[in-house]
């Protein structure tokens, strides 16, 4: 169950809101008037789920080039690295 709070708890409980994002590694959803406005985590939290959308990047650029052929031979690899 997401946690959601008031836009004024930032300001009034927000060693809570902290504690809670540090704690379970979830956001916290921020409303402001009732409705939806922002969602706040950790800088762990955040960092963990940039590596996982630039890690689920890479491995759709991979499936891409063997959908479309773009792909090296092992020995055309070895020359690859060997340059680096």
């Amino acid at each position: 169950m997401p946690a959601i709070r008031k836009s004024a708890d930032l300001r009034n409980a927000y060693s809570e809101i902290s504690e809670f994002c540090h704690k379970y590694r979830e956001p916290v959803f921020i409303t402001k008037n009732g409705e939806g406005d922002l969602a706040v985590m950790s800088i762990e939290t955040y960092e963990d789920l940039i590596g996982k959308r630039k890690l689920y990047n890479l491995l759709e650029d991979g499936i891409n080039d063997l959908k479309n052929g773009n792909i090296l031979t092992e020995e055309e690899m070895d020359k690859e690295l060997d340059l680096m």
